[in-house]
């Protein structure tokens, strides 16, 4: 079986002299000493100002909107995992959506401001498949009618744009370190903030908002990482490069020998350097995806109809027709991409595609 992602086992020796620091120190949870070790070294790999490592990459978007939302309108994109509509409707926030860019498949900045009204407090963008957004129109737009922007940026762990991290944007931006991921606490994520003041509100904000054992801030949520997790984070990130590396020949693999005379692809932003977290191909129709996708589940490979439906159509949002991304929706499928993979599983699986694609 060849599924769209495997997640990435560090050697269990090497887990396992991480958990033995963890009952030396006899500590769990409440930011140990691994979790404190993990930030720093993802801070030192990222190249990074700041990290707050939580314990899931939806955690630190309620909590951003939660701050950063009052409640208000939020310009977002259609063509996203549902966790991104569903922090904003979980903080009692409105989704405003704006249909995307048919070949980098974010946002499309130019229909942005149409969208803005007295209402909006803030556009949350995502940086699809580890993709920038158009990232200096969406802060020159927040600049100009006094908005906050927060970047989705889960799948873009290692990801730079114009040689910075691509964290480093936006008054907010957050990742996931789910298992699914390219870099991994089994579950787990993180927010970045550049501004102290801001970043100091969301740090209180991820502990209940304490200050100290017996007196708090304000209002907080449960947003903390177990130091479990972070030995897994301890023990996958040292292999990031390995990791890169194996994704891009896959990646390289696919680009050689998919008949693109009948697909498309993702189109990469100008001056990114791209971390190859995800695959996904773009057929002509609907009908040409089933078809595929059933061909190659026959021969128990499963790839993933990612983003699908677009999110505009989902029942407890109900929002405007966005044509583009329902279109993309429809037709784009992710195709498996992990650390390792065969060459003969792959040659097979491209294989079935190009069969299949009339």
């Amino acid at each position: 079986m060849i599924n769209v992602t495997k997640t990435f086992f560090p050697p269990l020796e090497e887990y396992n002299q991480q958990l033995q620091r963890i009952w030396k120190n006899e500590w769990l949870t409440n930011r140990g000493e691994l979790l404190q070790d993990l930030e720093g070294k993802v801070k030192d790999y990222l190249g990074v100002s700041n990290i707050i490592v939580m314990n899931n990459g939806t955690i630190p978007l309620q909590i951003a909107l939660k701050i950063l939302g009052n409640q208000g309108e939020i310009i977002t994109t259609p063509f996203s995992y549902v966790a991104t509509s569903a922090a904003i409707v979980w903080e009692n926030c409105t989704p405003v959506f704006v249909d995307i860019h048919p070949e980098y498949l974010t946002i499309d900045e130019t229909k942005i401001e149409a969208a803005i009204t007295s209402k909006t407090t803030v556009i949350l963008a995502t940086h699809v498949f580890g993709n920038p957004c158009h990232i200096e129109a969406i802060e020159a737009i927040a600049k100009k009618h006094n908005l906050k922007v927060i970047f989705d940026a889960a799948h873009c762990f290692g990801v730079t744009y114009h040689e910075k991290s691509l964290f480093e944007y936006g008054d907010v931006s957050t990742c996931s370190f789910h298992a699914t991921k390219i870099f991994h606490t089994g579950e787990g994520g993180a927010l970045f903030c550049g501004d102290e003041t801001l970043r100091q509100k969301m740090f209180y904000s991820h502990n209940f908002g304490h200050n100290g054992p017996l007196t708090f801030h304000g209002l907080g949520i449960n947003g903390k990482i177990s130091e479990l997790q972070a030995a897994m984070g301890l023990s996958v990130l040292p292999y990031m490069n390995e990791i890169i590396e194996s994704r891009k020949k896959t990646v390289d693999f696919y680009d050689e020998s998919l008949d693109f005379s009948k697909l498309n692809g993702m189109k990469l932003r100008e001056r990114t350097q791209w971390n190859y977290s995800y695959y996904a191909i773009i057929f002509e129709s609907e009908k040409v995806l089933l078809k595929v996708q059933k061909a190659l589940n026959d021969e128990q490979i499963f790839p993933r109809r990612y983003f699908y439906p677009s999110l505009n159509t989902i029942e407890y949002v109900k929002g405007d027709k966005m044509p583009v991304s329902e279109s993309i929706a429809s037709r784009i499928m992710c195709l498996p991409l992990a650390f390792g993979m065969d060459e003969i599983d792959l040659n097979k699986l491209c294989l079935i595609i190009n069969e299949n694609l009339c």
